[in-house]
């Protein structure tokens, strides 16, 4: 099951050992271990997976660890929060300043993001140095291959660091001189860098789609990343770049080898790894993925007594849930609603109801409902639970889904919002309907949406409504906001929904549960305090101290 991972795992112990073998043995008065290893190892193309996979390692952490790009994208965003729970969920008011707009340069979810973001970065071009110089004996035939896949995984780094802090840094090589301190470039400096990296490696890489080139960066995950970067050109560079997203989108969809799955469940089932949706996914199996945070959304979202609904390993903590505003905004006939959130009463493994363990529910039904008081204060069965992701019966801490981070359906929908944004909202609509055809299986009349629908605003219902204040802004105003909405109902709990607020410009505009606009400044994340402190060419984003 899933021997990619196996590839991945292995490939941290291999990186972690080689610059060690072959620099830090010096010392030993015996035998010379990195000579040894360099004469006896000579890696072929059956090895070349597990000396990459070092430098996927670091992708699990940026995206699913503790405060790092999940919570940035989606606890920041109007479709989910961790509200303060009977049982805690308070940890310092970190969740509420990621709801309220309100971080600071020293928040985790500011340094971590930085800190694992660069560290996939050293790892990359660690992988490119040792293969350019030997210290990898590498056959000629696979080295030009393998430094273009490094050199675009490198790329979905810098595109992290681009989207969340802007100006950054761009380093590109591992063999810098002692005391080195990177200039510090412009968001538009880092967007060329990673547009050029990806052009130029795009045709050096595998065009492959099946087992050997799950997770990694073969031609189609880097085109993938390609069209996010053209979509989001006009935030990152301030010219849209509209025509070259949809021409890279019919690459992908031209080659055939995607389909939208039958289900959308499909996609994040377990066992999802032979999902013909998916482009690029992050490899996940508990059995040799063991953080203890590797992927753990069904631990921060189910209420402790959950544990006898899946026959869980440990008790979950509760917490993250859905902003009862955005549940609101569901047709009652979309699937997708059912599929991907944990409603009503709770059951166990064997069918008997749940009570309550904490607060003013205790002994009570435990029965999610669409309705949370507020950031700072709810009780156990208030808001909807995250349950995108299949909870496999008997799982542990950490779930074995695959993530994935590129699909079929995200590519489609770049293309049709490059065809509205072009004034091609009709073929947009056609797109879009397709999407929405899964979602509607038992009224497919629900499923068709027209032009002129998609030019109409949003139905989320935009304003605070906490216990302590109700404001009314509703979302017609939103250019393109029904299409947001689609985007919404599509890919909620993807870590995205940052992202695609900021293009439709709502990131910073509205007000949503306990949420007001903070300043347009907050459309980025501040650069953290440490890094500026160790490195004097680093100016903080405006806005931040």
């Amino acid at each position: 099951m899933k021997k990619i991972n196996r590839y991945i795992y292995s490939g941290a112990a291999i990186l972690v050992l080689l610059p060690f073998l072959f620099s830090a043995c010096t010392k030993l008065k015996d035998t010379s271990y990195n000579t040894i290893i360099a004469r006896e190892f000579t890696p072929d193309s059956t090895d070349l997976a597990a000396l990459a996979g070092a430098a996927y390692v670091d992708w699990r952490g940026l995206l699913l660890q503790w405060n790092t790009v999940y919570r940035a994208q989606e606890v920041s965003a109007d479709q989910m929060l961790t509200p303060a729970r009977p049982n805690g969920w308070v940890d310092g008011g970190v969740y509420r300043r990621i709801h309220e707009h309100k971080w600071t340069t020293e928040d985790d979810i500011v340094i971590n993001i930085w800190t694992r973001a660069y560290q996939g970065i050293t790892n990359s071009n660690r992988i490119i140095y040792q293969v350019q110089s030997g210290a990898i004996p590498v056959d000629p035939k696979d080295t030009t291959t393998l430094i273009a896949e490094m050199k675009l995984l490198r790329a979905s780094y810098y595109w992290i660091l681009c989207d969340i802090y802007g100006n950054v840094p761009i380093v590109d090589r591992f063999d810098v001189p002692a005391g080195y301190l990177p200039k510090q470039n412009t968001r538009k400096e880092v967007y060329d860098f990673i547009v050029n990296d990806l052009v130029t490696n795009i045709p050096k890489v595998s065009t492959e789609n099946n087992k050997t080139t799950y997770g990694k960066f073969n031609k189609w995950a880097g085109l993938a990343l390609l069209a996010k970067m053209y979509l989001n050109a006009g935030v990152y560079t301030g010219t849209p770049q509209w025509e070259k997203c949809k021409e890279v989108c019919d690459e992908i969809i031209d080659s055939k080898l995607f389909i939208l799955e039958p289900n959308q469940k499909n996609v994040f089932v377990t066992n999802n790894e032979n999902s013909k949706e998916i482009i690029f996914a992050l490899p996940f199996d508990s059995k040799y993925v063991n953080d203890w945070n590797s992927f753990d959304v069904h631990m921060q979202t189910l209420q402790p007594e959950n544990q006898k609904t899946y026959n869980l390993q440990f008790s979950p903590w509760g917490g993250v849930c859905a902003i009862p505003q955005f549940i609101s905004t569901f047709d009652p006939e979309d699937s997708r609603l059912l599929d991907n959130f944990i409603m009503g009463q709770q059951y166990t493994s064997t069918g008997d109801s749940i009570y309550g363990t904490m607060g003013a529910y205790v002994g009570k039904p435990l029965s999610y409902r669409n309705y949370v008081p507020g950031v700072d204060v709810s009780e156990e069965v208030d808001g909807l639970r995250l349950g995108k992701f299949e909870i496999a019966a008997g799982s542990t801490n950490r779930l074995s889904n695959d993530w994935p981070l590129f699909r079929y359906a995200d590519i489609l929908m770049m293309k049709a919002e490059s065809l509205m944004r072009s004034g091609d909202a009709d073929g947009a609509a056609a797109i879009v309907t397709e999407v929405r055809k899964r979602a509607f299986k038992l009224n497919p009349a629900r499923a068709v949406v027209t032009g002129a629908d998609l030019l109409k605003g949003s139905s989320y219902d935009y304003g605070l409504r906490n216990h302590l204040v109700t404001t009314t802004e509703g979302g017609a105003d939103i250019q393109y906001g029904r299409f947001l909405d689609e985007l919404a109902w599509e890919f909620n709990q993807e870590a995205r929904r940052r992202t695609d607020l900021i293009r439709f410009g709502v990131f910073t505009k509205k007000s949503w549960l306990s949420h007001s606009p903070n300043g347009d400044y907050r459309s980025l994340y501040p650069i953290p305090r440490t890094e500026i402190a160790k490195n004097s060419n680093l100016k903080q984003n405006p806005g931040y101290n």
